[in-house]
């Protein structure tokens, strides 16, 4: 099974994708997680990227469809954070085309703008541990300090409220209308992002022929 995860950042794309690699035994490719390793190596690559995540923009197409291309497996993968771009899709669909795999579902998360901001914006993460915390839903016993090593919290830039809509908006922009392509092609399934972690679970299963 090869899936997609679609929506804005903050959907909660990343927590489902890690319950669907527990069931179907699949390989999560996730560009964010990708993107972060090679910003923290500091790698070319990671230099170059995060200069356009530090202000909300998405990594231009030609690097990341180069990353992709590197880590893509023959089969049973979940892609987590792209395509994001139509083509960022068109280049996919020709890889995927030369290796005879096809995508089995897309699946959509749908949010709107503003329970994202809360979501993102509230996120504070350990430099030391990497544990990561919300002001809101999951707070720390001791203000903006890690429970686990008593390190300081801090916000990544790229949680910064301006720069999560600006992320939301290049997201608008750059990405939706990729629910039309695939929606075209009879393989979007849209589900309820703003639910519960495990109500989001029982709509996956169901457009996936499991509930």
């Amino acid at each position: 099974m090869n899936i997609i995860l679609m929506g804005p950042p903050g959907a909660g794309k990343g927590t489902q994708a890690k319950i669907l690699v527990e069931e179907y035994g699949l390989k999560h490719i996730s560009t964010g997680d990708i993107l972060r390793e090679a910003v923290k190596k500091g790698t070319p690559l990671g230099i170059k990227a995060k200069e356009y995540m530090d202000r909300g923009e998405l990594v231009p197409d030609d690097i990341m469809v180069g990353l992709i291309r590197e880590v893509l497996p023959k089969d049973n993968f979940i892609l987590d954070g792209f395509p994001r771009t139509l083509p960022q899709a068109e280049a996919l669909e020709r890889m995927l085309k030369e290796e005879g795999i096809k995508i089995d579902a897309v699946i959509f998360f749908d949010v709107n703008d503003d329970v994202i901001v809360e979501r993102l914006s509230g996120r504070r993460s350990c430099p030391s541990c990497g544990a990561v915390y919300h002001i809101k839903y999951n707070p720390p016993r001791n203000n903006e300090i890690c429970d686990r090593c008593g390190t300081k919290l801090v916000q990544r830039d790229d949680d910064r409220e301006e720069v999560v809509r600006k992320r939301l908006e290049v997201y608008r922009k750059q990405t939706e209308p990729l629910i039309n392509y695939y929606r075209e092609k009879g393989i979007l399934r849209v589900v309820d992002g703003t639910k519960s972690v495990e109500e989001v679970k029982g709509e996956i299963s169901s457009v996936l022929g499991n509930g």
